[in-house]
C-alpha cells in the first residue's frame, strides 16, 4: 500500500482539462471533427495525439483516432471534438498549435513545437515544423 502511495506521489501532474496548453485552429478543428463524425458509428469518441522519438530527425508528431479515453489523458474539448493527449506527449506538445492546410497536399501541421520546453521546433525529418497526420 505504501509503495502503491509512492508511486501515485511520484507520477508528474498535468491537467485532466486542456485549455491553452495546446492551440487548434479552426481549419483544424473543422477537419478533425469531420473525421471524428463520420468514424463515430466504429467507436471513435476523439482524437489522440501521440509524439515519439524520431532518432536522428528528432520527434515525430502524429494524431490517430481514439475509441476510448485513459486515465492518464488529459483532454482538449471544443465543440464536441475531444483531443486526447498523454502526460509525455503534452511535456512536448505544451505552446505547440495544430493546424490544417489544403495547400499542395492536404495536411495537418504541428506549429511552435517545444515552445515551453525550449529546443528547436522542427517535426521530424520534416523541417520547418510541418507533419502529415494520419
Amino acid at each position: 500500500m505504501q509503495q502503491e502511495q509512492a508511486v501515485a506521489s511520484a507520477a508528474p501532474m498535468f491537467p485532466a482539462q486542456l485549455t491553452d496548453e495546446i492551440h487548434v485552429t479552426e481549419p483544424a478543428q473543422t477537419k478533425l471533427g469531420e473525421i471524428v463524425s463520420q468514424a463515430a458509428a466504429d467507436g471513435v469518441i476523439g482524437i489522440r495525439v501521440f509524439v515519439s522519438g524520431g532518432g536522428c530527425s528528432g520527434m515525430t508528431y502524429g494524431m490517430v483516432m481514439a475509441e476510448a479515453e485513459s486515465a492518464r489523458d488529459a483532454v482538449w474539448q471544443k465543440g464536441g471534438l475531444k483531443i486526447f493527449v498523454d502526460a509525455v506527449a503534452l511535456s512536448y506538445l505544451e505552446g505547440a498549435e495544430i493546424d490544417y492546410t489544403e495547400d499542395g497536399e492536404p495536411r495537418f501541421l504541428f506549429r511552435n513545437v517545444f515552445s515551453r520546453s525550449g529546443g528547436g521546433g522542427a517535426c521530424g525529418g520534416c523541417g520547418g515544423g510541418g507533419c502529415g497526420a494520419h
